[in-house]
């Protein structure tokens, strides 16, 4: 059994690390309003830059005069994957989840006899990955020296992605996130970059039909290349809500864990204490007796 003084040092112990947890949640809290607040700012105008591309595509009339961009290469052989992640941890599955998911994915291709690239946008993917395809992992971006994400930093991302579709480096690109949800809900999605997809929830936000001034064509090769940085610029914002949630969830259920493991030591301590001021009772009871 412990000594008293080992379990003082251990409550001591838990006490000052229930009060970093205690206030990493409370930052954590103080950072998610505004995180969820640019989130959700984000979210229409996606939908509605999706909702334009697939307006545009339709008018088309197929995929011969479409832009690479829309149309693809014509093949499905090279697969790119955007994991996006975090730069630091402490938030419990955030991390994990999305790596899973694009491990899973990243296996399933693999599997089919497909080559696969990985960039990674967060320290914590690529050091998950890495161990998983060292080969395949073309670079990382860091974000961890950045205060507060801005459309600068997904631009720089894209121009990447870009570039690297331009040099025939890939034919298809996948981006993975976390979608922020609640609090306690974050969602590991799986979106297609490149190929644009055209249809789904940005179908469903404009329905209409426009004529368009310059043509078609025109307009398309301007929000393409646009609207890679706007739909990682999204998942970004959307990684920041989901981690400051994650986290404040995480944090939160470790300052209650001390609190049980302080009520657990606490009264392992009193026992102990009970027990040798009893003892010492009874040695002197009984030297007493003696004399």
């Amino acid at each position: 059994m412990p000594s008293l003084k080992t379990l003082r040092n251990r409550i001591a112990s838990v006490k000052a690390t229930q009060k970093i947890t205690k206030a990493m949640q409370m930052v954590a809290a103080s950072k998610l309003r505004r995180a969820q607040v640019a989130a959700e700012a984000a979210r229409p105008y996606a939908v509605r830059m999706g909702a334009v591309l697939s307006n545009l595509a339709s008018t088309l009339g197929g995929a011969d005069g479409a832009p690479a961009l829309l149309a693809g290469t014509g093949k499905d052989q090279v697969h790119l994957l955007l994991v996006c992640t975090a730069d630091r941890g402490l938030c419990g599955a955030f991390n994990s989840s999305i790596a899973r998911l694009a491990r899973d994915h990243a296996q399933r291709l693999m599997a089919d006899g497909k080559e696969v690239k990985i960039l990674c946008v967060g320290k914590k993917g690529y050091d998950i990955l890495r161990r998983l395809f060292p080969r395949q992992i073309l670079d990382v971006f860091e974000l961890r020296s950045i205060k507060q994400i801005g459309f600068v930093n997904a631009d720089e991302i894209g121009q990447r992605v870009l570039s690297l579709y331009a040099d025939g480096q890939f034919d298809v690109c996948t981006l993975f996130f976390a979608e922020f949800k609640s609090v306690i809900t974050q969602v590991p999605t799986a979106r297609r970059l490149i190929p644009a997809e055209v249809g789904g929830e940005a179908a469903a936000a404009g329905g209409a039909g426009y004529e368009y001034e310059p043509g078609e064509e025109a307009i398309l090769a301007d929000l393409l290349p646009r609207n890679v940085s706007v739909q990682i610029f999204r998942a970004l914002l959307e990684n920041v809500a989901s981690e400051q949630g994650a986290k404040m969830s995480a944090m939160d259920n470790a300052t209650r864990n001390a609190g049980e493991m302080i009520r657990r030591y606490t009264l392992q301590y009193n026992r102990s204490r009970q027990a040798q001021i009893t003892k010492e009772l009874i040695e002197i009871i009984s030297g007493a007796e003696a004399l």
